[in-house]
């Protein structure tokens, strides 16, 4: 894959605080990619962070067939810094003045941090935004859609594991009990899968339990005996040493950059799981919105350009096992085929 083509760090003159942008590529089209927002220990793991995860979005868009590209922004307060509401809007504002500079080459979304109401604060300032709230006519949080695409991804992987779509009975356990992985969570449960959730906030297990999940403690999750695990928390949780305890043949989940380095997947591989690359199973969103708010197709088609990833997923599989390889080294080949093109075929 290529080098970024720009990354930009600024100061906000509100708010004082540092925020960034990163065009990983705009070969497809205008580079797209959720604005995270965070405290990082240093400046210097903000920029890695938002260098890794847009080089993740141009990834999921040519592999999803979109004609965009990929980016991605980060606003990091400073540790321990306490924002009053006014103190957060500041730093929108700023942020928003950074988008605007990119004049549409950057386009901008929710991500850890930020949800609809900041995107519409962001268009006070740039028109560059996705996902308002459906009251100011977007589309609202993309969770539900990503949620949607994560179980298409894994009717595709579970086909390939077991034989069936069908999780009825089997063990799934969901790390990570925020909007994306309690949509999964529930989803799950209601198809008879036997679910088990956790999270790093101890305040979401009466919730959990209240819905008849099961509860298992965050740092124990990846490690439970399971017939699929799902990553639904933070990235860098699939390391060769937490790959070593895996009790799972199946790993389908919507966090981004899960692997902390591509010869992880070489690991799992070699331990007999297998694991649908994160920018292809975490795609509904994006699939979703830039549908419905760039090309004008109403709910049902969007949804049903999101349920394509199980095709997606199923034509990687088949491929990997075809060419002995990994489903991420699939990935790679197929974006980067989109990428060399300069065009990327619509998903229908």
């Amino acid at each position: 894959m290529t080098a970024h083509e720009q990354l930009v760090v600024w100061r906000g003159r509100r708010s004082g605080v540092t925020t960034m942008v990163a065009i990983h590529s705009s070969a497809l089209g205008p580079a797209v990619g959720g604005c995270r927002f965070k405290p990082y220990a240093t400046i210097n793991q903000a920029v890695d962070d938002v260098l890794r995860l847009s080089a993740a979005m141009t990834a999921k868009c040519a592999v999803a067939g979109l004609a965009f590209g990929g980016a991605k922004s980060v606003i990091a307060p400073e540790p321990g810094r306490v924002l009053s509401p006014e103190d957060r809007r500041d730093v929108l504002l700023d942020h928003a003045d950074l988008v605007a500079e990119f004049g549409g080459r950057y386009l901008a979304g929710p991500d850890v941090g930020t949800g609809p109401a900041d995107m519409l604060v962001l268009r006070e300032v740039s028109p560059y935004a996705f996902c308002t709230p459906e009251s100011a006519g977007g589309t609202g949080s993309s969770s539900g859609p990503t949620a949607v695409g994560v179980l298409a991804a894994l009717r595709a992987a579970a086909t390939a594991v077991f034989g069936s779509p069908d999780l009825a009975g089997r063990r799934v356990v969901v790390s990570g009990y925020g909007s994306v992985g309690a949509h999964l969570a529930a989803s799950l449960h209601d198809a008879g899968a036997d679910v088990v959730v956790s999270d790093i906030d101890p305040a979401k297990r009466a919730e959990a339990e209240q819905h008849g999940l099961t509860w298992a403690e965050p740092e124990k999750a990846l490690t439970l005996t399971a017939d699929v695990v799902i990553p639904a928390a933070v990235g860098g949780v699939l390391s060769p040493e937490s790959v070593a305890r895996l009790d799972t043949p199946l790993v389908v989940g919507p966090a981004n950059n899960q692997l902390t380095g591509d010869a992880v997947a070489d690991d799992l591989a070699a331990r007999g799981v297998l694991w649908v690359p994160d920018y292809v199973a975490s795609a509904g969103g994006i699939l979703y919105t830039l549908s419905r708010e760039a090309e004008g197709l109403d709910h049902e088609a969007a949804l049903a350009r999101v349920e394509t990833i199980e095709k997606t997923v199923q034509d990687l599989l088949n491929a990997a096992q075809a060419g002995t390889t990994t489903p991420l080294h699939e990935a790679a080949v197929l974006a980067d085929r989109r990428l060399t093109s300069g065009a990327a075929p619509r998903t229908p």
